[in-house]
């Protein structure tokens, strides 16, 4: 059948929808599922810049007590991992990972001469650029570029949300943005798009129909396989019914599936916390707690926990003293999460931010974000980071 305009939206719908699910899906059908020990790395990203400072929090820093009068955080309410440092009250099961040896901490992340635009900021990030590169790929899909240059088993990178992030594009692969399997299998499953996957015929010169249908094509059959998988060995514990619980859930059932991928991305936010910071950082510090935690039961309890290593970031922090609205405004340096059962080293990684040293009322950074993607892309992903980065970087010996 000719192709209509209606019926070329609608395929374009599908193809947006689904973000152009990459051919080698389908070459992954019935024969690349991966052995139990394959490597997983989950990215939490918290978007619109967290405050570290009340994250991890100095507690024993009279400077940090004085810069923060009203949004201080006590040490008797903080949940000491040292005597130098805490964590966040709505953080206990991010205390409890510490005490198991499961977490590590990086302090004062971040690159040289910061962007303190959210969109700049975050895209720096999201490619590993420095902030005068401007660069159209995310690392991660150079990391699908260069581990699947000639081969014919390609891993692949999910992300869990409507749209795909920078990060997970490359210059020949991309990654895929799904919320739930389930549900983009039965939009894939409509009686439309499978008669006219079957019947279409396109008329000579219209490339851009051709190449909507073949993607449309590759996509029925990857949503299929996706969907199937997940349904092999879905997570049976309990989540919290969050938005980032759903996503852990989920996540975790397409370990448990042992589809051949290596890279999960999930967003949480808004952590914009210019007004009322403190109750807007309590309740999304309690949704990624207990999501987190639920997560964490979940691969142990399945015996994946050593071979899953999630890791948080935030495009920066926010300024050492508190603003007039009982917030904080734009920073630079921030703190990550580290949490894995294969973690060779443990807790405070590095020290906390020096706030006796400070760039016009900004933390220094002490540690660049660079060197920890290098390390996770060698000694985790067992990828050539110098070519994915651009740059040999130095690596970390937590893994």
């Amino acid at each position: 059948m000719l192709i209509k305009r209606k019926e070329f939206l609608q395929i374009g719908s599908l193809a947006t929808a689904s973000l152009m699910l990459p051919k080698f899906l389908k070459a992954l059908e019935g024969k690349n599922r991966v052995p139990p020990g394959n490597k997983v790395l989950v990215v939490l990203q918290m978007s619109g810049g967290n405050d570290g400072l009340n994250t991890v929090i100095p507690v024993r820093n009279d400077l940090y007590y004085k810069a923060r009068p009203g949004l201080k955080i006590d040490r008797s309410k903080a949940l000491l991992v040292s005597d130098e440092a805490g964590l966040h009250p709505a953080l206990t099961g991010f205390r409890d990972l510490y005490n198991d040896g499961s977490l590590g901490i990086l302090n004062a992340v971040g690159y040289p001469n910061p962007d303190r635009s959210h969109f700049r900021s975050m895209d720096i990030w999201q490619t590993g650029s420095e902030s005068n590169e401007f660069l159209t790929t995310g690392w991660i899909g150079r990391y699908l570029d260069a581990q699947c240059d000639g081969c014919d088993r390609p891993t692949q990178a999910i992300e869990i949300d409507d749209l795909l992030s920078l990060t997970m594009k490359g210059a020949k692969e991309k990654g895929i943005a799904l919320k739930d399997p389930k549900k983009l299998y039965g939009t894939s499953n409509e009686k439309f798009f499978r008669d006219i996957s079957k019947n279409h015929v396109v008329s000579p010169g219209e490339d851009q129909v051709e190449y909507l249908y073949k993607t449309m094509a590759e996509t029925l059959s990857s949503a299929d396989y996706i969907f199937k998988q997940s349904r092999m060995h879905p997570s049976s514990a309990d989540y919290p019914k969050t938005e980032l619980g759903n996503s852990l859930k989920t996540i975790a059932s397409l370990i448990f599936s042992d589809i051949n991928t290596k890279v999960y991305y999930v967003s949480l936010g808004s952590f914009d916390t210019h007004v009322g910071q403190q109750a807007q950082q309590q309740r999304l510090f309690t949704e990624m707690n207990d999501a987190v935690t639920s997560f964490v039961r979940d691969l142990k309890s399945n015996n994946r926990f050593n071979d899953v290593m999630l890791f948080t970031f935030s495009e920066f922090g926010r300024r050492v003293k508190q603003n007039a609205s009982g917030g904080t405004d734009h920073g630079t340096a921030n703190c990550m999460f580290l949490v894995s059962g294969g973690l060779k080293k443990k807790g405070l990684l590095n020290g906390l931010p020096d706030l006796n040293d400070l760039d016009q009322g900004d933390l220094k950074f002490k540690l660049d974000f660079k060197d920890v993607y290098a390390t996770m892309l060698k000694k985790w992903l067992n990828a050539d980071d110098a070519t994915i980065l651009n740059k040999q970087r130095s690596y970390l010996d937590f893994i």
